[in-house]
């Protein structure tokens, strides 16, 4: 089997690299869902290029936990809740999952409260009702698995709108001078911290770093012959890399295009707002399209977060994501009702959108730091445990998310 793969790989080309590669393109999909239009637009449009650098470093970020989270996958053979209910005590175990389900209910209430938003647009339903019809429509493609037949469709959508604020960038009158400086330049203007926040819980998502660990694993590359799995670890990176830039490049363009609001003094208060951006690109069919992407953005995105509570749930049990099996199942119900349950409690949909991307980096340490423990440890990892360098990188982060959070609940006091 071995010399059999060898020679395969030496085959490997552009086209046998995408047959490796997609759990990083799915996980992309969160870059462009309601959570981060509204962090983003926030950010741009009260505080102008001072805030690019968190893109920057969020992504970066996610860039090392994204690969950690998939290294994890590939070589137990475990997403990161069943590496939890299977390596930590069962006490300690429930709470950790528990606080990732939550985040995952936070992310689902986002992405619906998006598409909701997306259908007033387009056909003037109440939000309230329609959240009620996304869930609906969301839960029947989680449980029929017919997601999977539309995927393409859904992410053209979405690529549509990504791609309109890269070229609305591109356009616009840009200071490049200072967005470069804006990019590389840490700042934290006053009363910034919430959008902050917001943003590194919109890019690095905690229910994102379970989804990764779930869809990579379910491959069992472990089970494999060693050189699979190894050349699994390497295009993995290269996949993880190229999804992320991706994502980096469209949070960018939506900061650098919401700036023109900051430039006239307009507040920010409706997502609906956005649409005014993308006229001078896509001129008076901007609404439309706008609220298209914005639909499908938020079913899209909600597909993934209902994954992700299935997948962190079943893992409780110590089972892999299967809609087909109860602990699953469970997962998804709870993650999908509880989420449309806060809605209905919800009196401004941008402001539940903002602050529900910014509870997400609330959870990320606890996430982080378990993540570490479990990829340091000889026991969960083998051979393939993180090395120094590694570990420094990702303490790093550990402490810069934790010293954020710290800030932001001295801010409130």
């Amino acid at each position: 089997m071995k010399n059999n793969f060898i020679e395969e790989n030496k085959k490997f080309s552009g086209k046998e690299f995408f047959k490796f590669v997609g759990p990083g393109i799915l996980v992309t999909v969160g870059f462009i869902d309601p959570g981060n239009w509204v962090s983003n637009i926030s950010a741009g449009s009260e505080y102008g290029y001072k805030l690019l650098w968190i893109v920057t470093l969020s992504t970066i970020m996610l860039i090392i936990l994204q690969h950690n989270a998939a290294h994890l996958g590939i070589v137990t053979g475990l997403c990161i809740s069943e590496a939890i209910s299977e390596y930590i005590k069962p006490a300690i175990a429930k709470i950790i999952t528990s606080t990732a389900i939550l985040a995952a209910i936070g992310t689902a209430m986002a992405e619906i409260l998006g598409a909701a938003i997306g259908l007033k647009m387009l056909f003037n339903i109440p939000i309230k009702l329609g959240s009620l019809l996304a869930s609906v429509f969301i839960i029947f493609m989680l449980f029929s698995n017919s997601y999977k037949k539309i995927e393409k469709i859904i992410i053209g959508f979405v690529s549509l709108i990504g791609i309109s604020f890269i070229f609305e960038a591109v356009l616009a009158n840009v200071n490049w001078g200072e967005a470069v400086k804006g990019w590389v330049t840490p700042s934290i203007p006053k009363g910034s911290l919430p959008i902050i926040m917001s943003v590194l819980g919109a890019v690095v998502m905690p229910h994102n770093l379970f989804l990764h660990s779930e869809v990579i694993q379910s491959r069992k590359w472990n089970l494999k012959d060693k050189s699979i799995m190894e050349s699994q670890l390497k295009y993995e990176y290269m996949d993880t890399i190229l999804s992320m830039i991706i994502g980096f490049i469209i949070n960018s363009a939506m900061v650098l295009v919401s700036i023109t609001f900051f430039r006239n003094n307009i507040s920010v208060t409706e997502l609906e707002q956005a649409q005014e951006l993308l006229k001078p690109l896509l001129g008076n069919s901007a609404a439309i399209i706008f609220a298209i992407a914005l639909l499908f953005a938020g079913i899209a995105s909600c597909v993934t977060a209902g994954m992700a509570g299935g997948s962190i749930f079943a893992g409780l049990f110590k089972k892999s994501y299967d809609i087909k099996e109860k602990h699953t199942k469970i997962g998804v119900l709870l993650t999908m009702i509880l989420a449309l349950v806060i809605i209905f409690f919800i009196t401004d949909p941008f402001k539940g959108l903002l602050y529900s991307q910014m509870l997400l980096s609330v959870q990320l340490p606890i996430t982080i730091f378990t993540q570490i423990f479990l990829t340091s440890s000889k026991k969960v990892m083998g051979e393939y445990k993180n090395t120094l360098r590694e570990n420094i990188m990702l303490w790093t982060i550990g402490g810069i998310v934790t010293v954020l959070n710290i800030m932001l609940l001295i801010s409130y006091i």
